[in-house]
């Protein structure tokens, strides 16, 4: 993990009602890489899913991510690019 960067822990479920909050969150921290670590998460929603594909396409880190949230992303990538 880089030492400079934030990192945001999220843990449970991620699910749309949570997005708007986030952006916030991510849209405040300007100075410093962004690190997201999943490793709590839980559930994981569609829409949810989108946000982490657009966010990991802008340069967002994502770190212990369970497998099936991977996978789900890297269908969500290819789906955008078709």
């Amino acid at each position: 993990m880089d030492a400079e960067a934030i990192v945001f822990a999220l843990s449970g479920a991620m699910e749309i009602k949570h997005i708007e909050h986030f952006k916030e969150l991510l849209e405040a921290e300007t100075q410093r890489p962004i690190l997201l670590d999943l490793k709590d998460v839980t559930l994981v929603g569609r829409e949810a899913v989108k946000f982490l594909a657009l966010l990991e396409a802008e340069g967002v880190g994502i770190v212990n991510c369970p497998d099936y949230v991977r996978t789900w992303i890297e269908a969500e990538n290819r789906s955008e690019r078709s």
